[in-house]
């Protein structure tokens, strides 16, 4: 997954963003963060993972500076305060429903459970005796150019897609990929890191799982989890909770 910065980089440019819209006049700021908005509603599946956050990250603190400037500018009197703090409550209240239809697809996650960590459950001497999962990382490659098939030479991403030489393409995913270990499977994440598709390679099955992320290889079948510090769940277990939802 793409590293995120430091949290002192983002609270200084947060308060830097802050600042500057509210030195720009409101009728500069006010149709930025609007078109920040649009961005993000049209184009949410287009949008890489980092460009997404940044978006989101920007409307927060973007809002208070443009309101700031907007009582400025209608003379800062009791008045122009009450138009502001009325247009955060509005603008804050949006901002929380523009997020939450962005990530409609992961509200039926499960909660964690408050339980020990996963290797502890494992290891646990109740019960029958457990198998110890020993999970591989996978290696996820940035496609900047055709990417290396391990099984059948060369594969080709173009449009949001994927074009093997065997004629299978998938589409709907972002340029982030990889291969099991014995080239078994291949991953790659949804837009906007929305989840992962799994193409099973020997069975010629395809899986597209919205709110998972894959974790990691296993006698060469994928192992995943809604969140990170969730608990890995082998894919037949989550195929099984999807046809029970």
């Amino acid at each position: 997954m793409a590293r995120r910065p430091p949290t002192w980089k983002v609270l200084l440019s947060g308060v830097a963003w802050t600042v500057l819209l509210a030195l720009l006049p409101w009728w500069l700021g006010l149709p930025l963060l609007l078109a920040l908005s649009a961005v993000l509603l049209l184009l949410q599946h287009r949008l890489a993972i980092e460009h997404a956050r940044l978006f989101r990250r920007s409307l927060r603190w973007g809002l208070p500076g443009a309101l700031f400037a907007l009582q400025r500018a209608l003379g800062g009197d009791a008045f122009a305060w009450g138009a502001a703090l009325l247009g955060a409550l509005a603008g804050y209240t949006l901002l929380a429903g523009l997020e939450a239809w962005l990530d409609r697809d992961l509200r039926r996650a499960p909660p964690a459970a408050p339980s020990a960590e996963w290797p502890e459950l494992a290891m646990a001497p109740i019960g029958p005796s457990a198998q110890i999962i020993e999970l591989q990382p996978p290696v996820w490659q940035l496609v900047t150019d055709d990417p290396a098939d391990p099984r059948a030479g060369q594969a080709t991403y173009r449009d949001d897609s994927y074009f093997f030489v065997d004629g299978t393409s998938i589409d709907g995913v972002g340029p982030c990929a990889s291969f099991s270990p014995q080239a078994h499977w291949f991953a790659a994440r949804m837009n906007s890191d929305r989840g992962v598709v799994l193409w099973d390679r020997q069975r010629n099955q395809l899986h597209r799982l919205r709110g998972w992320q894959l974790c990691g290889w296993h006698q060469e079948q994928p192992w995943l989890a809604r969140r990170e510090g969730d608990m890995p769940l082998a894919l037949q277990t989550v195929l099984q909770d999807q046809d029970g939802d």
